[in-house]
């Protein structure tokens, strides 16, 4: 597969459904899950876009499948995750990456871009996660990974309030699903990026963090890997960021 990032695991067997799995830090995750030996369900809501990576990976020799949906469409949620039982029969990660935002002053936020945003943001994450950790229990177990952000965890981002209340949110959402699914096996921590170079994101001129430089998706995509890892097997509940120490609790 095309990943270029220093981190790989071996992820042969497992079966990995991957929202937002075909743009940006998304796309760099499903290419990371699928090169590690996973079966990558790619849910996106482009289907162009989604099918084309999956074509990419099967001709790479991997496993994959596109699912065209919106995550915060709770029947469209459910059907996409139905689609990757019916495909591959198991279901042991889920990464939630589908995000959107647009800049805005507070003061001119639309009422729909603010509900977009947290609708995708937090709510679909909240839908996939509830719906798949029911999967997962039934299964013994499994590994969630929620793409949140440095920005509401704990930093503030000019014109961009309801993208940082919608990731604060998925911070809390995260910590309590992880604390009332831990006794059923399923794990699930959240990986906090900023600063990340893709198309259209808001980075500053030059890189604030203390590295001097930004990052790039395909170093988000190593440490979800390591999250969804036996390694990581004694972490749940955890915000981690991946910012080149843009944040220093």
């Amino acid at each position: 597969m095309t990943y270029s990032a220093p981190f790989s695991v071996d992820l042969r067997g497992k079966v990995a459904l991957v929202t937002g799995g075909a743009a940006d830090v998304g796309r760099a995750i499903s290419l990371a899950l699928a090169a590690s030996g996973a079966a990558v369900a790619i849910g996106d809501i482009n289907p162009d876009r989604s099918d084309a990576l999956a074509e990419q990976i099967v001709a790479q020799g991997g496993q994959a499948f596109a699912f065209h949906g919106d995550v915060s469409n709770k029947y469209q949620a459910a059907a996409m995750i139905e689609a990757v039982r019916d495909r591959f029969n198991h279901l042991h990660i889920l990464v939630n990456a589908a995000g959107t935002l647009r800049a805005a002053p507070f003061v001119k936020i639309d009422e729909y871009d603010w509900r977009r945003i947290v609708e995708i943001n937090l709510t679909g994450t909240f839908f996939m996660t509830q719906l798949v950790s029911r999967v997962m229990i039934d299964e013994g177990g499994g590994v969630i990974v929620n793409l949140a952000s440095a920005y509401g965890h704990p930093l503030p981002l000019a014109n961009h309030a309801s993208y940082v209340a919608s990731k604060a949110g998925v911070i809390g959402l995260t910590r309590e699903a992880a604390r009332e699914l831990a006794p059923h096996g399923v794990r699930v921590n959240a990986v906090c990026p900023a600063e990340i170079a893709f198309p259209n994101a808001p980075l500053p001129e030059t890189p604030n963090n203390p590295q001097g430089r930004f990052g790039t998706p395909e170093e988000v995509a190593a440490v979800v890997l390591f999250l969804c890892s036996d390694a990581a097997r004694f972490i749940t509940g955890q915000a981690l960021h991946v910012d080149g120490g843009l944040v220093m609790p």
